[in-house]
């Protein structure tokens, strides 16, 4: 239904919500994946629920290289044709690659489909002590304000755009920069300000499709924490409940600290790769970054709420960073010399205050163990060297092999290389995980003997 609402209504939307004619195409787009997601969560939540996580991590990582390939493909094979129509062919990436990602989770369950059957099989015996009403009733008031969470992020998404178009509006109503230069066009036309609202909308587009990808690995692995904190507390296991969030938390920490530093300081030769025609407004994902950490964060401590049972947290959380974000989108972006710049400050405060709100609350609900030099001064070691060692590393192979696309995508990837290898060295030479931490990875046993070798353990 929601998706026949997208589509059919997309006009009325683009035209009088965000007022950007030409995003209905955008929309129709896009329409389609919001169905074929929702399937494909059903069966990540199944197998969620078996603890078996391969389901949604290994959709999800095929899901977003999928997006950001077939976008790169679609843009190329729409070239020379209308703004608006390349965008609506980049947008429909996603919902090809949401059919894809479907179609795997489709295969991952028949090929497992006879072992489900044998262990449900294997169950009948045992008497079901909730009605199937009951069981129904549980299952809505804990899915409703898990579902609350993802409403108030979309209608966060429409808000923020309505309020991006009405600031640019009025930031330009009497000013409007000719691609960045100082001219201006005085008293501009309705069609003007349509295409400049247009063009700083897709700045910040742009930086959106790099954001989501470290998010979406995160999301995976913040997913699992709920069936094993659920796990531990039915149990009234307290302290290994608060251990694994304890590790879910560092874990996320060194996961999103490298992405998020890298893509600060390597976003302007990462857009020349990736939009080699239009690499402006860098800037944009440079300052998104920054509310990256907090995003990922906010999503682990979701997971870590959902299995102790505040499911209603996240949700609020959300609703009070949106408040500040529609506040803040309002009194920036209007300001010319900040305009589209404005979101992404205010995406910085919503995404903070959302983090902040459950972490107070998971740290009252559960002892939780951070210290300071674990949690926050050794990781930010790590990634600033690493972000040097980035930046020195492509400064270095860009004065030796000089400009070009080619040449760009040389050292932009040699840095990336450098970086990685410096980061992991420094994440084990530090000792920010333990030995236990260690043995915890996939492949455990394998780092750490490889560890012991390098020295690095003992």
């Amino acid at each position: 239904m929601v998706t026949a609402v997208l589509f059919f209504g997309a006009d009325i939307f683009a035209v009088h919500v965000i007022k950007i004619d030409g995003s209905q195409h955008v929309m129709r787009a896009l329409a389609p994946s919001l169905f074929f997601v929702c399937v494909s969560s059903v069966i990540r939540g199944y197998f969620t629920g078996l603890k078996n996580m391969r389901a949604t991590s290994n959709s999800q990582v095929l899901e977003q290289i999928l997006k950001c390939v077939l976008t790169i493909v679609f843009v190329y094979a729409s070239v020379g044709l209308a703004p608006e129509i390349m965008a609506s062919w980049a947008n429909f990436a996603t919902s090809v690659a949401t059919v894809l990602s479907l179609l795997y989770l489709i295969y991952f369950y028949y090929k497992r489909k006879s072992g489900i059957s044998e262990k449900i099989k294997s169950s009948r015996g045992e008497e079901l002590k909730t009605s199937g009403k009951k069981l129904m009733i549980s299952i809505l008031m804990i899915s409703i304000p898990i579902s609350l969470g993802s409403i108030i992020t979309a209608i966060n998404r429409v808000i923020d755009t309505a309020t991006v178009s009405r600031g640019i509006e009025i930031a330009f109503a009497n000013l409007i920069p000719a691609h960045g230069s100082a001219a201006a066009i005085i008293n501009p036309s309705a069609e003007q300000l349509t295409k400049e609202i247009a063009r700083l909308s897709g700045l910040l587009s742009k930086s959106d499709i790099l954001y989501n990808m470290p998010l979406a690995v995160n999301l995976a692995f913040a997913t699992v924490l709920v069936p094993y904190v659920a796990g531990a507390l039915a149990v009234n296991d307290y302290k290994g409940a608060a251990a694994k969030i304890n590790y879910s938390l560092l874990v996320t920490i060194l996961i999103i600290l490298p992405c998020a530093i890298g893509l600060i300081v390597l976003a302007e030769p990462i857009y020349k790769i990736i939009y080699f025609n239009a690499s402006d407004g860098f800037e944009l994902l440079q300052l998104v970054s920054v509310s990256l950490i907090f995003a990922a964060l906010a999503q682990t401590m979701t997971g870590s709420l959902q299995g102790i049972g505040k499911v209603y947290v996240p949700a609020i959380s959300l609703v009070f960073g949106c408040i500040a974000k529609i506040i803040l989108n309002l009194a920036l972006i209007r300001i010319p010399s900040i305009n589209i710049y404005g979101a992404a400050i205010s995406s910085i405060a919503c995404q903070f205050i959302s983090c902040a709100i459950c972490f107070a609350v998971l740290k009252k609900q559960c002892k939780l163990k951070l210290t300071f030099v674990k949690y926050v001064l050794k990781p930010l070691t790590a990634g600033v060297l690493m972000g040097a060692a980035a930046v020195l590393i492509y400064k270095g192979c860009s004065m030796l092999l000089g400009s070009g696309f080619i040449m760009n995508l040389i050292s932009t990837v040699a840095a990336i290389a450098v970086a990685a290898i410096v980061y992991f060295i420094l994440v084990f030479g530090l000792h920010i995980l333990s030995k236990d931490e260690v043995i915890q990875l996939p492949a455990g046993e394998k780092i750490y003997r490889a560890l012991v070798k390098l020295k690095l353990y003992k």
